[in-house]
Formats: structure tokens, C-alpha cells, sequence
């Protein structure tokens, strides 16, 4: 039904974004939401996924991150919140060298994907999924907050995406020495350290 919306971000929160569309707010679950800036005027490509009880909206950055969520919530065993938690990483690189190679251990750090699932994502997707390698970074926007809250958004972010409050504890302390600043950057190296 939509394709992308254009506007400006009024809200982030740790599992979603609100967009103001000429006054109209729509909440947004994306990966990362700490990518974008407060009031900050983009586009937002988005997907929506109408169930029995519920219609969500879901956004990414760009198209090609768009696509992958398409293909990854295609197979059997991952819904939105995984495929949402896989992108979050921004390793869009890595992923799709794990379904090439057939690399599952790689693709069971992520919350909700355990062997079976791993498995069946390499089955379903390899060969089937492009990537330009020559697509530049698309999170270079930064949040200018201080370290503590930029923290505790990252935690909170981590928590959305499904990962155990016992896991995110354990990386709690690495996080604070590490030399992050921003919501995006505590996100970013949360996730690099949980899937170490």
C-alpha cells in the first residue's frame, strides 16, 4: 500500500520512530531509530504488515534495506522483529556473506534466529538476494546527546530488538568504556559485542 513517506521526524523512540507527513504523525518500527535526527526532514521507505490483530508499519533507510527485510521475513521462522533485529546491525555486508557461504553460526547471533532458522534463511535466500558492495555507510547521522542517556537509548534499543536483559548487562560495562557518544553508536557497538 505505501511505498515511502516523506516528512519530518517528531519522535524516536527505542523500536520506533514518529514521521509528521503534512501534520499527520506515523509510528514507524525501524531497526535502528537512533539513525535519525530530531526533526529532521527525510524519507522513509515502509512496509506494512496487516495480521489477524494488529497493522504495522515498518521503515528502513533505504531500498536495498527494504528488499532484504522483504526476503528475510519470506522465510518460514522469521517475522518483522527478526528481520528488524538482523538489519539493526548495519552489517547488511555480512549478512548477506553468511547466506552465500552458507556461514549459519554467524546468522544464530541474532535474537530469534536459532540453528533451525539459521538453516532455513541460507536455504530460502542463497542466491537469490543482490548486494552492492559499493553502497557507502548509511549511518552517519548522529544524535548530539549526552554519553549516559545516548547509553540508556542504546540499551533500550538493544532490549526492543529482543535481546535478554541478562545478555545486554553483560556488555553493559564495555559499552561505557567504549568510546561511543551518541544513541546510534552505543546500538552499533551493542550489537557487534552481543554477536562476538
Amino acid at each position: 500500500m505505501f511505498e515511502y513517506l516523506m516528512g519530518q521526524v517528531s519522535a524516536i523512540h527505542p523500536s520506533y520512530v514518529v514521521m509528521d507527513v503534512n501534520g499527520v504523525g506515523y509510528k514507524l518500527l525501524v531497526a535502528n531509530p537512533y539513525r535519525y535526527e530530531m526533526d529532521e526532514k527525510t524519507t522513509i521507505y515502509v512496509e506494512q504488515i496487516v495480521r489477524e490483530n494488529e497493522q504495522s508499519l515498518y521503515g528502513f533507510y533505504d531500498l536495498s534495506e527494504k528488499e532484504l527485510f522483504g526476503k528475510l521475513t519470506s522465510v518460514s521462522g522469521i517475522g518483522p522483529k527478526s528481520a528488524l533485529a538482523i538489519l539493526a546491525g548495519n552489517d547488511i555486508s555480512g549478512v548477506f556473506s553468511a547466506i552465500e557461504t552458507g556461514d549459519a553460526t554467524y546468522l544464530t547471533k541474532f535474537p530469534g534466529v536459532g540453528k533451525k532458522t539459521a538453516q532455513q534463511i541460507i536455504l530460502d535466500l542463497q542466491g537469490k538476494i543482490s548486494f552492492d558492495k559499493t553502497q557507502p555507510n548509511l549511518l552517519d547521522n548522529h544524535l548530539e546527546l549526552s554519553s549516559s542517556v545516548a547509553l540508556n537509548d542504546g540499551l533500550e534499543a538493544l532490549l526492543s530488538l529482543g535481546y535478554s536483559t541478562k545478555d545486554i548487562k553483560k556488555i553493559t560495562n564495555q559499552l561505557k568504556e567504549s568510546k561511543a557518544n551518541t544513541a546510534d553508536e552505543y546500538v552499533r557497538e551493542g550489537l557487534r559485542l552481543l554477536m562476538s
